[in-house]
């Protein structure tokens, strides 16, 4: 099952900020992600975020780029909240 990607206004400015090369990288990960969320769900690729309210993950995009997103079931889309370097992507 393939999941629709959707980013926030935040996860499009944090794009922005990164090079070509890099946002091509984060562009077809994002994608692999969509269409393998199922199988990968399952590895070290994607975590669940502790201490939040809500249901967020983490999927590593490279050693030192994350993605923060959420599910929304009912309509099968994975939300990108933000996009961002290692030692970034956790600041409120």
């Amino acid at each position: 099952m393939m999941y629709k990607l959707k980013l926030t206004d935040t996860a499009i400015k944090n794009l922005k900020k990164f090079n070509h090369a890099e946002q091509q990288l984060i562009a077809r990960k994002l994608l692999y992600l969509s269409e393998n969320f199922d199988s990968l769900k399952n590895g070290k690729k994607i975590t669940e975020l502790k201490g939040t309210n809500y249901k967020h993950y983490r999927f590593v995009i490279a050693r030192r780029i994350r993605a923060i997103f959420e599910i929304k079931e009912k309509k099968i889309t994975l939300l990108i909240l933000k996009i961002g370097k290692r030692k970034d992507i956790y600041d409120k």
